[in-house]
């Protein structure tokens, strides 16, 4: 079951929103609480994952333990407990993490280097991977962590705890959400009628932007990243990068769209997740507003335990690599996640030595724009080439696409590639990529909001009667399509 379902849309959600905003309003928060965390177990188990249920209440029980323990080390000033505290609740939501998104990895690797070296192959069971583990682990290891620096305090109902760690329009893709941003609001919220307004349109953004341009432009991406490597043209492989560029964009930012959406109906506000990645001048500003949770959660939690840039220009690069390699890691047991995050890590690098960190506001208005432009267009080459390397099944794959992109051929699209790519998709991302290569000062929920009102009733209806339609349909008619990052 995911949020652009039949099965959701038309079954789930009503019910979440009768049941999660009818218990806040009549009965509280603590009633309302424990409703949403009864619909959001249900949402996990009826569609996702009914056999892991099981490590949920056991990632929310142990951690519910382990930061008591925190803050009563806390308490009594006793820093050696802090870390052991500290060090136990790495190493037990870590090697849960391990064991079931990495395990099948690393045992992968070592048949191949025992079968290199004549050894018998390993006997192993394949172990399943939980859906949505990478984020359910972090808001866990998030909660401990801020209970034992004393940014909260540890909770004691644990209703609660697993109402954070469960939230079912987090639970599975994000955003990270850090629990001392939203302590107060699991204590006590209201739900308003703006609220619910507001978040209805909000979801349904995110809805059209899924339905409507990321899983056109996935289509050709997969067309084309599936191409035979005699039907690998320099157009084709452009055409998939561009393809594969779209999508990632628009399904991720379009799941968090609903995530914040459905948050603010149940009276939760949610941090943004996105802030026109693609209008970057850099791979540092990239990062500042792509997945912006993910990235202020290494900072936080990696990045500066490891030193951060305290420590000289050798010690940051080498924290820098580490943080990247561990995104990319985080991403997905397989090699092309590691040398995606390497690859980001050392470009990262490599503006700091050239000075070309980050443009701000100020320093962005001086250029001229011819320079914004190149400066632009070299950032989003740059992101294009990393995200072959992250969508391909191997590194061999990723050369099968990213030789050709750069030994142009003027082959133009073979029929057998050209046959499988739908027109209406060929439209459809053309729209997406202009909305991409918008101004970098357009954006578009501050234009909503400093429009005069009539131009919001018009966007609104606009969105609700000719894009929430369009979308439906398509949800109705098409097979099923999961976002993306549901599979790390």
């Amino acid at each position: 079951m995911v949020f652009s379902s039949v099965i959701f849309l038309h079954y789930f959600l009503p019910l979440a929103v009768l049941a999660g905003v009818g218990s806040q309003w009549l009965l509280g928060t603590r009633v309302a609480n424990g409703v949403l965390l009864a619909l959001s177990v249900l949402f996990y188990a009826w569609g996702l994952g009914a056999d892991f249920v099981w490590l949920l209440a056991v990632s929310v029980a142990v951690n519910f333990a382990l930061a008591i323990a925190a803050e009563a080390a806390r308490d009594r000033g006793r820093d050696s407990e802090i870390r052991a505290v500290q060090i136990a609740t790495i190493v037990f939501n870590i090697s849960l993490l391990g064991y079931f998104k990495y395990a099948n990895f690393f045992v992968a690797q070592t048949a191949s280097l025992r079968d290199a070296i004549g050894l018998p192959p390993l006997m192993w069971e394949h172990v399943a991977l939980p859906i949505g583990i990478s984020f359910f682990t972090f808001h866990a290891l998030s909660y401990v962590f801020d209970v034992a620096s004393g940014r909260c305090n540890a909770l004691r109902n644990p209703v609660d705890l697993a109402l954070y760690i469960c939230f079912f329009p987090q639970l599975i893709a994000g955003p990270i959400i850090r629990y001392h941003a939203i302590d107060a609001q699991i204590a006590r919220r209201t739900i308003t009628i703006e609220d619910l307004g507001e978040g209805a349109v909000r979801f349904v953004h995110g809805l059209v932007k899924k339905v409507i341009l990321a899983d056109p432009a996935g289509a050709i991406a997969d067309t084309c990243f599936s191409a035979s490597a005699g039907d690998m043209t320099s157009a084709v492989a452009w055409l998939g990068a561009v393809a594969y560029t779209i999508q990632i964009y628009f399904d991720f930012s379009g799941y968090s769209d609903m995530a914040i959406g459905l948050a603010r109906m149940f009276g939760f506000r949610f941090p943004e997740n996105f802030d026109r990645p693609y209008a970057s001048l850099s791979i540092t500003e990239f990062w500042r507003r792509w997945h912006i949770t993910l990235s202020a959660w290494f900072r936080d939690y990696v990045y500066i335990p490891l030193g951060g840039s305290r420590g000289g220009p050798v010690r940051t690069y080498a924290n820098l690599i580490t943080v990247f390699a561990l995104t990319g890691l985080w991403h997905g047991a397989n090699w092309t996640f590691v040398v995606w995050g390497i690859y980001h890590g050392a470009l990262l690098i490599i503006e700091r030595v050239l000075g070309l960190r980050y443009v701000d506001e100020a320093e962005r208005a001086s250029l001229s724009r011819s320079a914004i432009a190149l400066r632009r267009a070299l950032t989003m080459l740059l992101v294009v080439i990393g995200w072959v390397i992250f969508r391909s099944d191997s590194m061999a794959a990723a050369a099968r696409v990213l030789q050709p992109m750069f030994v142009i051929d003027f082959q133009g699209i073979p029929e057998l590639v050209a046959y499988k790519l739908a027109p209406d998709n060929l439209l459809l991302l053309a729209v997406g990529v202009g909305l991409c290569l918008l101004p970098a000062e357009f954006k578009g929920r501050e234009a909503y909001h400093a429009a005069r009102k009539n131009v919001q009733v018009a966007a609104i209806a606009g969105l609700l009667i000719i894009a929430l339609p369009a979308a439906l349909i398509r949800v109705a008619s098409q097979s099923f399509s999961p976002f993306l990052y549901f599979q790390f």
